[in-house]
């Protein structure tokens, strides 16, 4: 599981209003970690992606991120070019609270930013201004900030990842996949069956308008599904179950929040342990699911079907 403990880069206790140059700039898949608290006083902060530091004239925000705690507070992103704000986006979800403590994380994508706060999705920001021009970070406003950290793509990835055994893939060819690899509904073979220890990561993109997805993990012998997790964007409930000896046991459906959006890329990482299945999504641990299927070492296929672009699957 990824550890956002694990900041290649990091300040510590900035004074605020505070800027400072994202060093080597900002890359798809890196991760920006802001831990802070927000005074009892706060009316609002400000967190920007900036092209460079300039005050006058007033350098582009790429991405202006901004809690007001007004009335029943809400998030206000926009973008500054030469000197003029675009459109506002307006979040009415207030995830940051007067008096309480928060770690943001702002994952950047080749086309927008993902923002969750204290583990939970909270929005997607298109990219308006190129990634390329992006070289500062400054955060004002009423906040006290404990850390600024980066966590770059590759450590999201684990350790030796290698692609699942597909029909048209050679034994231990470990080249990055190309997308017609991964057409949905997509079924392929585990590169070594399931038992304690193994791990299975699915990166993918939830569809605009979408209804649901699902991944199964199953026997090639059997009708049998040992793990079936299937999201359900539209009602909100994340399901898991097992079809075992031709039907479906019962379902389980308890979380504390939904972790799927529309738009929303994840990485939904599976860690097989000795009694259970733990889930993660964007480093976050979601939920266990304990073996109802105990042949663990059967389990060699891996489906996935539904409103979602698949992106990479990788085990090992």
């Amino acid at each position: 599981m990824m550890s956002l403990n694990n900041l290649e880069k990091t300040v510590t206790y900035p004074v605020i209003p505070c800027s400072g140059t994202i060093l080597g700039g900002l890359l798809p898949g890196e991760l920006i970690v802001i831990r802070g608290f927000v005074p009892e006083a706060a009316d609002r902060f400000q967190v920007d992606f900036q092209c460079g530091n300039s005050t006058k004239p007033r350098a582009d925000v790429a991405f202006h991120f901004n809690p007001r705690f007004k009335k029943s507070g809400c998030i206000v992103c926009n973008t500054l070019q030469k000197e003029k704000w675009c459109w506002e986006e307006i979040t009415y979800e207030m995830p940051f609270k007067q008096g309480q403590p928060f770690e943001m994380v702002v994952m950047v994508l080749h086309d927008k930013f993902q923002v969750s706060v204290n583990g939970k999705h909270v929005l997607i920001y298109k990219h308006r201004i190129d990634l390329e021009k992006i070289d500062t970070l400054g955060i004002s406003g009423k906040v006290c900030i404990e850390l600024i950290g980066f966590v770059s793509n590759n450590s999201l990835q684990g350790s030796q990842p290698s692609l699942l055994g597909t029909t048209q893939k050679e034994a231990g060819n470990e080249e990055v996949p190309d997308a017609s690899q991964f057409m949905i509904p997509y079924v392929a073979q585990l590169s070594a069956s399931l038992g304690p220890g193994r791990t299975i990561v699915i990166k993918g993109e939830v569809n605009e308008k979408p209804n649901s997805f699902a991944v199964n993990l199953k026997p090639s012998d059997s009708s049998d599904i040992a793990l079936h997790l299937n999201p359900r964007i539209k009602e909100q409930a994340f399901v898991r179950n097992s079809f075992l000896c031709s039907s479906w046991g019962e379902e389980e459906r308890q979380l504390p929040h939904f972790p799927f959006s529309p738009g929303m890329y994840f990485e939904l990482i599976i860690f097989c342990e000795t009694h259970q299945y733990n889930i993660a999504i964007n480093g976050v641990h979601t939920l266990e699911y304990k073996h109802r299927f105990k042949q663990l070492s059967k389990i060699n296929i891996l489906e996935v079907h539904g409103d979602i672009r698949l992106l990479d699957v990788r085990s090992w």
